[in-house]
């Protein structure tokens, strides 16, 4: 049974393993654990990195910026990547595809030699959301400026998607918000809505079960979703090579 009261030194020992371990591999924790020629192991020197522990310590400023940075440049990186002709569609994991109510319709229009118009259809779909990826960026940052001490620290003690999640928890609504009409325009403007009426008006003259799903917020949801997708591949990136930490700051929070 753990007793009423716990040393200083532990209560510091565990709130230093819940605040880093979550990053490290197995490897890594070894590696931790592994005294040098001087007596210390990893961890008495993550301990002297910490608030009052010397010229070297780490102090809550340093970090909430730190990982404020992190999610600056990794939404950055991820929203010009998508933002990018063919970020879309040349991505086979995000490229949207027609949506499943809608996809009979693909597969009898294709039968009757109408494949070009399909293709038109969701070559429309993903340039309509690489242009509304254009708009995120301002979104994410205004969302990470807001952050609080509570917040950085719960990331850093969260597991390896703990930053896109807390993203998407404080974003997604403004983020439908802002991309459903830019990709409304989008739409017209690439003309997809003259290719999906092409599509469903073709379809529907053939089948007596039609179908006319809401183009503009399936396009929506499935932007949203690519975002976070790459989003989330920049954080990993981060978290673990180093090579990715482009900037002293990110280099101190991160190191291993």
């Amino acid at each position: 049974m753990i007793g009423k009261h716990i040393p200083m030194k532990k209560l510091l020992l565990i709130s230093v393993s819940a605040l880093f371990f979550s990053s490290f591999s197995h490897a890594q924790l070894k590696h931790i654990f592994k005294k040098d020629s001087t007596g210390k192991n990893g961890l008495d020197k993550m301990i002297q990195k910490l608030p009052g522990n010397g010229s070297g310590s780490l102090s809550n400023d340093e970090v909430v910026n730190g990982l404020k940075e992190a999610l600056e440049v990794g939404t950055q990186r991820g929203t010009d990547k998508l933002s990018a002709l063919d970020g879309f569609f040349k991505n086979a994991a995000i490229k949207i595809l027609m949506p499943p109510e809608a996809e009979k319709v693909e597969k009898k229009l294709r039968s009757l030699g109408l494949g070009k118009q399909v293709d038109n259809a969701i070559l429309s779909m993903n340039r309509a959301a690489e242009d509304a990826a254009k708009s995120a960026t301002p979104i994410f940052v205004d969302a990470i400026k807001k952050m609080s001490i509570q917040d950085a620290f719960g990331i850093l003690k969260g597991d390896d998607f703990a930053a896109t999640n807390y993203l998407k928890q404080k974003t997604t609504d403004s983020l439908t918000k802002a991309f459903r009409p830019v990709i409304e325009t989008s739409l017209k403007k690439v003309d997809a809505t003259k290719y999906w009426n092409t599509v469903f008006t073709t379809y529907n003259k053939f089948s007596s079960d039609k179908v006319n799903p809401d183009l503009a917020a399936y396009v929506t949801d499935k932007a949203l979703s690519g975002i976070f997708y790459q989003v989330g591949q920049e954080e990993q990136k981060i978290r673990k090579d180093p090579v990715a930490r482009t900037t002293d700051l990110l280099k101190k929070v991160f190191a291993n």
